[in-house]
């Protein structure tokens, strides 16, 4: 996936930019997730592979689905009427990063060979959970931007959760947060 060069200055911020990338990639797991979402690929559990053709057009995305031999199952297509729909290489469900076995001599096999697009491991796709995924994303990119905050001075101290410890070691409740 392309991502535009960071104009802010990655000595003074390295967090920010880390922040944009961690942003990057989970908007693109949460895209092919939706998008693949819009058909019945990712419901239907004969289907263990989608080719995604993302080059021959560029207003529409190109499926075709595999069984477990990696024969050709069906095709669908899904149109690109705005660039945040397009469905650019996924790592996480790319079967050549989660090494998946592709069948020799299959449709599946020939589909990888063209090299006019990727391919999702429909299993990787199936285990992921948007929500999950969301929560963590949020987490990371605020610990890439507290890293610069507390280099800066704006940050000195931060706590996580609903309660902090007493001197006694029990819970008390934080500030504000009285029932």
């Amino acid at each position: 996936m392309f991502h535009p060069q960071s104009g802010s200055g990655s000595e003074e911020f390295p967090g920010f930019d880390q922040a944009r990338t961690i942003m990057w990639c989970y908007e693109a797991r949460a895209r092919t997730h939706t998008r693949l979402s819009e058909t019945d690929f990712l419901i239907d559990e004969a289907v263990m592979a989608v080719h995604v053709d993302n080059t021959s057009r560029a207003d529409r995305v190109f499926l075709t689905a595999f069984d477990r031999d990696g024969q050709l199952l069906r095709g669908d297509t899904l149109y690109v009427d705005e660039p945040d729909q397009r469905l650019d290489i996924t790592p996480e469900f790319d079967h050549d990063y989660n090494a998946m076995t592709v069948p020799a001599g299959s449709d599946l096999e020939q589909a990888v060979i063209r090299e006019n697009g990727w391919i999702i491991n429909m299993a990787s796709l199936r285990k992921y959970e948007p929500q999950e995924d969301r929560r963590a994303t949020q987490r990371a990119v605020f610990l890439a931007h507290l890293g610069d905050m507390m280099n800066s001075g704006q940050t000195r101290g931060f706590l996580f959760g609903d309660s902090i410890m007493g001197s006694s070691g029990s819970t008390t409740q934080t500030p504000g947060s009285e029932h």
